[in-house]
């Protein structure tokens, strides 16, 4: 498969620059994944497509202010650097940007010193594994000194973070949000509650795996980054009662799919933890998923590749192309898709 045939243009007026004042006021365009059949809804109708009996799986990874501005200690020069992924002992997995002037030994400063990181290690495509110094909590430390990572794409300054934080975010660990939950309220899961719907998390910290662009021809070749994922034991134990009764398992996000799909094992999942780097392209068997609350996404992504899968391709790129006919808002803080068998 040749990763242009994941393409799209996408009006730049469509993409998203702030999240509605109400978080349950976004559309939601739903996909018959079997049929291509296209229903455009409001997100407050998405409860009317979930059964009695349905898990409704949500990735309860928290958001660090994993983005940072310092400046070399040796030149002055000015430095900016997304925390991807903690490596333990206070060595860090970062993203810098114009990563080519950060060198092994190269060292950063942030807050007049309060943080200092020095390359211990350089990646390709810029990567660098950093060794930070610091005293007391980093959290509380990025609390002061870091701002929310939001996408490049995001122009706009976001007045609220919490508004890029799902409502129930829970094991902080992410440099991007798992942005399908961002529709949700509590009020919204407590009816979804009393309609018989199960709720359960997983967690799977969004890193480079999730975000980082496809920068080869072939999607074969692309090599998918590890990211931090928790299965937990009454998560695991509920969905296999679920699949054994023949009751859908419904992701938010394709984080959670990921994280499921990770954890197949004998018409379930197993209880488990540790990186994942699975790659979710058309052909790929799904065993767990079989509904999926998502986000629109860029193209060329590798997240436009797993809906492609889990639809198809064709049905995708059509339901797209009714998406910006219809004018619907896209990426992190934009209207929702539902993909779905609405026969089932």
């Amino acid at each position: 498969m040749n990763v242009k045939d994941f393409d799209y243009h996408l009006p730049e007026h469509l993409i998203a620059q702030h999240p509605l004042k109400d978080r349950t006021a976004s559309r939601l365009l739903v996909l018959d994944r079997t049929t291509g059949d296209i229903r455009d809804e409001m997100f407050t109708q998405f409860i009317d497509y979930l059964h009695p009996g349905d898990v409704l799986v949500l990735n309860d990874s928290k958001v660090i202010p994993a983005r940072l501005f310092g400046s070399k200690i040796e030149t002055g020069g000015a430095i900016e650097m997304v925390l991807l992924r903690d490596l333990g002992n206070q060595y860090y997995e970062t993203l810098v940007k114009k990563a080519r002037t950060v060198r092994e030994g190269t060292r950063v400063t942030f807050g007049d010193g309060a943080l200092i990181a020095e390359c211990v290690e350089v990646c390709d495509e810029g990567i660098r594994i950093m060794k930070l110094h610091y005293e007391g909590v980093l959290l509380t430390l990025l609390d002061q000194l870091g701002t929310m990572p939001l996408p490049p794409y995001i122009k706009a300054k976001l007045d609220e973070p919490e508004r890029y934080q799902t409502v129930y975010s829970k094991h902080a660990g992410s440099a991007a949000a798992p942005t399908a939950g961002l529709h949700f309220t509590q009020n919204y899961l407590q009816k979804i509650r009393e309609k018989g719907v199960v709720i359960v998390p997983v967690t799977l910290h969004v890193g480079l795996g999730t975000f980082r662009p496809v920068s080869v021809e072939k999607v074969e070749d692309h090599t998918m980054h590890g990211e931090y994922y928790t299965m937990p034991n009454e998560t695991a134990a509920i969905i296999n009662q679920a699949k054994q009764e023949n009751r859908r398992i419904v992701a938010v996000g394709t984080t959670s799919m990921r994280t499921l799909e990770t954890c197949a094992f004998e018409n379930g999942v197993k209880a488990q933890s540790g990186m994942s780097d699975i790659f979710i392209t058309p052909g790929f068997r799904f065993q767990v998923v079989d509904a999926l609350l998502t986000n629109f996404h860029l193209p060329k992504s590798t997240l436009l590749m797993l809906v492609s899968a889990f639809a198809s391709r064709e049905y995708i790129f059509n339901a797209y192309h009714h998406a910006i006919k219809h004018a619907y808002r896209f990426f992190s803080f934009g209207d929702a898709m539902f993909l779905t068998d609405l026969k089932k």
